[in-house]
């Protein structure tokens, strides 16, 4: 139980007891809320590139008020819409924030995980303000993991140093610390270790998949949210599968182009040099396949039925692509030259792709056809393989627009769904197209927090005043917002047969990924 401090003035706040110390946060309204909360030991020295350790416990009470460092990421060179100034950055950045009702005793428990491509991105960016949510009676947490290549490089020497044989997953075990953290200690600040919701958005619903899938997270949640996920092939450790170089290779590759003779010398730089060094070098982050975090491709894990068996709301934007252009290859000169192309590449396959995304309107096809081979179909797969093995799995498709938006042809855009996910108009990075603060917009954003707390608290999306959200069951249910929620059947009829069907012969192959080599940009594909 939380235990509100007598003392006026700058000591007053909210006191919690967590297994590592006493902490004092602050009150907001009729929230407690506490931020920067160490939730494993700094990966700095020679931690860095090692799994989280615990967290060293402190004497006296800790002040919780200000949220701690985000973790360091490549400098921000690209000036889009998604791009802000986060503060400060370090390797200490091991840290999670929490929004508590004031009266909360075995709420349900919702953990955000930020998006960013696994390279950019922090718990507190303002539009992840939980307050809204916690409104609604829910204990809300955010939390940082390791990025980029401080977050995800495999190399043999980390291997060796490792007790399993293994590495690359830092920043998902990462995830897994935070997790237990939750486990261990959210009681203490009003919140059920027993009804816990993981929820992220773009590589944060793919850490969500990736949670899924991973032994060392299994039992720590009991649903999931997520919203834009890609289930895209991944590396595996040691050799090289579906086109991926071996992860130890490019970490191998990435030490040399740092002119770094061994793990000491990388240790020995500074963390923002080498994020930044790493990044000029062309390095990716993504979990890798080891057998032991991750035991086999997502695809794989999920329809063997490996996956957590929990509850699952999960979907896209429309327009997931118009922000995300960078994804997409450029338009052909004609019409004719679109279809040959595809002819070419897609063999039996292309009439059914043609179809889908006809050569009539060339950008908009293309837009299309990047957006379903990445967001549609993972979405619906995900929604297929949960109802698989008997769980229940929400489907939405986000169609929502709004003025500012819709001007800057951004209907639907990448990560739109946040700022009414969050009730957070406010609070949107500086480029991004303003929401406008109205009546109707806020009804819709109510809408949205109705739901995604309801299923929070019962494994079920509801919202006062809207219509019921069907399972995604034998009907193929899905809930399409735009101006306001719909339930409906049968979502983008042909999409997701397409890109499965695309997506096992590559896999069968076994030398190709499925990722955003889609469309014009997509090698032949094999054969059935």
């Amino acid at each position: 139980m939380l235990a509100q401090s007598a003392t006026p003035g700058a000591g007053a706040g909210p006191i919690a007891e967590t297994a590592s110390g006493k902490l004092r946060g602050a009150v907001e309204g009729p929230l407690h809320v506490f931020k920067g909360i160490p939730f494993a030991a700094p990966p700095v020295g020679t931690l860095r590139w090692k799994a989280p350790a615990p967290v060293q416990a402190w004497q006296g009470i800790k002040d919780a008020t200000r949220f701690g460092a985000a973790c360091i990421q490549p400098s921000n060179r690209v000036q889009s819409i998604y791009a802000q100034d986060i503060g400060t950055t370090s390797e200490d950045c091991l840290s999670l924030n929490v929004w508590a009702p004031a009266d909360a005793s075995n709420a349900p428990v919702l953990v955000w995980i930020h998006g960013g491509a696994l390279r950019t991105g922090a718990s507190k960016e303002p539009f992840y303000d939980g307050s809204r949510l916690a409104q609604r009676g829910v204990v809300v947490v955010s939390i940082n993991y390791r990025l980029g290549v401080l977050g995800y490089l495999a190399h043999p020497e980390l291997s060796a140093e490792s007790a399993q044989g293994v590495s690359g997953n830092y920043g998902l075990l990462d995830q897994v610390a935070a997790l237990d953290w939750v486990r261990a200690n959210i009681a203490g600040l009003g919140g059920d270790p027993s009804n816990v919701t993981i929820a992220g958005e773009s590589a944060g619903a793919l850490s969500v998949m990736y949670l899924m899938a991973a032994a060392p997270a299994r039992g720590l949640f009991h649903k999931a949210i997520l919203q834009s996920a890609y289930m895209i092939s991944t590396p595996a450790l040691t050799e090289s599968v579906h086109g991926e170089p071996a992860a130890e290779d490019v970490g191998t590759f990435i030490a040399a182009k740092l002119n770094a003779s061994d793990i000491a010398a990388l240790r020995a730089m500074g963390g923002q040099e080498v994020s930044d060094a790493a990044a000029v070098a062309g390095f990716a982050p993504w979990a890798t396949i080891d057998g032991q975090v991750l035991a086999r491709q997502l695809v794989e894990t999920y329809e063997h039925g490996d996956q957590a068996a929990v509850p699952i709301l999960v979907g896209f934007n429309s327009g997931e692509i118009r922000s995300l252009s960078i994804l997409a290859p450029p338009v052909p000169a004609s019409a004719a030259a679109y279809e040959a192309t595809i002819r070419e590449r897609y063999l039996d396959l292309a009439d059914d792709f043609l179809r889908q995304y006809p050569s009539s309107d060339l950008q908009e096809s293309i837009f299309a056809n990047t957006r379903d081979a990445l967001y549609g179909w993972t979405s619906e797969r995900m929604a297929r393989n949960q109802t698989a093995i008997g769980q229940p799995a929400y489907l939405y498709y986000f169609d929502h627009g709004y003025p500012a938006a819709d001007r800057a042809n951004l209907h639907g855009f990448h990560a739109s769904e946040i700022p009414y996910v969050f009730g957070t108009f406010d609070a949107t990075p500086p480029r991004w197209p303003k929401n406008p603060d109205t009546p109707e917009e806020r009804r819709f954003s109510d809408a949205l927090i109705g739901y995604w707390t309801s299923f929070a608290r019962t494994g079920v999306p509801r919202a006062a005043d809207t219509p019921a959200w069907p399972a995604y069951g034998t009907n193929a249910a899905f809930m399409h917002f735009a101006d306001m929620p719909k339930a409906s059947t049968g979502l983008l009829p042909g999409m997701y047969e397409l890109h499965e069907e695309a997506m096992l012969r590559r896999r069968a192959a076994g030398t190709l990924p499925w990722n955003w080599n889609t469309g014009l940009a997509s090698p032949p594909l094999p054969k059935p």
